[in-house]
This record gives structure tokens, sequence and C-alpha cells, in this order.
């Protein structure tokens, strides 16, 4: 299984931050946050990583090389000035990623769950998410969860989750957007609820969305004061 980490981002809320450093390069706990990623991918055994660039990507390039120094082959997929959103991003890297399901991973997080689980997934759905509590900055949640159904928010008794920014997707799912379009991923997602056939878990670690220089501070000082599993 490969993975796709997303890193063509601006960042604009992490601005002055962002202005000369791309998001996923900013720092916590002493290493950048894509490096967090790609030390887990490494260790559960993934060999073949696909990182999307736009804003400063040539910087994410030059820090991250071939990724021979983390135990991976990185290919990257170059998207142009104000990238492609997260489903035409993805869409672009398919002829990367190839036939089989792959990971995404969004590189402003920062997450526990354990990336071993994406290749222990059945093998049915066309795309399955993890989902988290919601954090204070987002209180309404994006779905709820029925045992590894994903609904929408208002389709079940119970609490809201929210999207985690990791998921295993076939390449099917992405087989509707046009070549080099800019798209969300919410609308294919909103397709697949409706369809019945989108999935999901519950990740009751640690969690962080990465969304402001607060919560980067915030992070960086959980790391650097513990020993991150």
């Amino acid at each position: 299984m490969k993975a796709m980490i997303l890193a063509a981002g601006r960042g604009e809320r992490m601005r002055p931050l962002t202005d000369h450093t791309p998001k996923p390069l900013l720092r916590a706990g002493g290493k950048p946050l894509i490096v967090w990623h790609l030390e887990r991918l490494a260790a559960a055994g993934f060999r073949e990583v696909v990182i999307n660039l736009a804003h400063l990507g040539e910087r994410i390039e030059a820090t991250l090389g071939n990724g021979n120094a983390f135990g991976l082959s990185i290919a990257y997929s170059p998207e142009p000035p104000g990238a492609l959103e997260t489903a035409g991003g993805i869409a672009r890297a398919l002829p990367l990623l190839g036939d089989a399901p792959f990971l995404t991973i969004n590189g402003d997080i920062w997450c526990d769950w354990d990336v071993h689980r994406a290749r222990a997934l059945p093998g049915v759905a066309p795309a399955h998410l993890v989902l988290v509590d919601n954090p204070p900055h987002h209180p309404g949640g994006d779905f709820r969860l029925r045992d590894d159904d994903v609904l929408a928010a208002g389709d079940a008794a119970g609490g809201t989750l929210t999207y985690a920014g990791i998921g295993v997707f076939t390449p099917a799912f992405f087989a509707g957007v046009p070549p080099g379009a800019a798209m969300k991923l919410r609308p294919l997602l909103d397709a697949a609820i409706a369809r019945g056939n989108l999935r999901g878990e519950r990740h009751g670690g640690r969690w962080v969305d990465v969304g402001t220089p607060q919560r980067l501070a915030e992070l960086d000082a959980t790391l650097t004061g513990a020993a991150a599993p």
C-alpha cells in the first residue's frame, strides 16, 4: 500500500509563519510536522509515499529529498499556484498512486492513529475515514458514525465526529474529478454517504489540527514535555 501526504495548502491561518515556510515544515517537538508522518509510515512498513506540492513546495522537496533518509521512496505531485484542493490534488496524483487502495494524511495534523490499520481494512468500501471527537474550534463536527457506517450529521442519533484528515481510498473514488480541476473532498464524501458506502472508525487517541500558531505552540510544548508515542 502507498501513502499520500497532502502538503499543498497555503496555510493562511498560520501566517506569518507560512510566508516563508510551508506549513508541513513547521516544527513541533523538534521536527517538522511532515517528518512525524514519514517516520510513522516507515515504522509501519510503508515504503512508497506521494506528496503533493504547491505553496513553497520546492522547500519541502529540498528538505525531504527522495526519502532515503527515512527509509522511504518519495514521489512528488506538483500543482499549479493556488493548488487543487484535496480531491483535485489526490486525483492529479493518481498516476503515482497506482491501482490499489492508498492511505492519505493531511500534512498539517499530528495524530497517533496506528497507520498499520490502513493495511488491515476490508477491501470493500471505496473510502474509509478516521474520525475524532470534535475539537473546541469545530464543535459541530462533520459526520456521525453508526457501527462502521459514516452518516451525514443529521442522519442518526448520537454525537457528531470530526474528520481527522486521514483516510483510505480506492482510485475509483476520484473517477469523477475532471483532470486538473480544483475540487474539495467533501462533495465526494457526501455522495458516498448518499450511496451508503462510506465507512469509518473513531480514533480516541491524540489528534491535533495544527491550524493556528497557538495550536502549533501548544503541540510543540506537549511533544517537548513528554515523549510522543
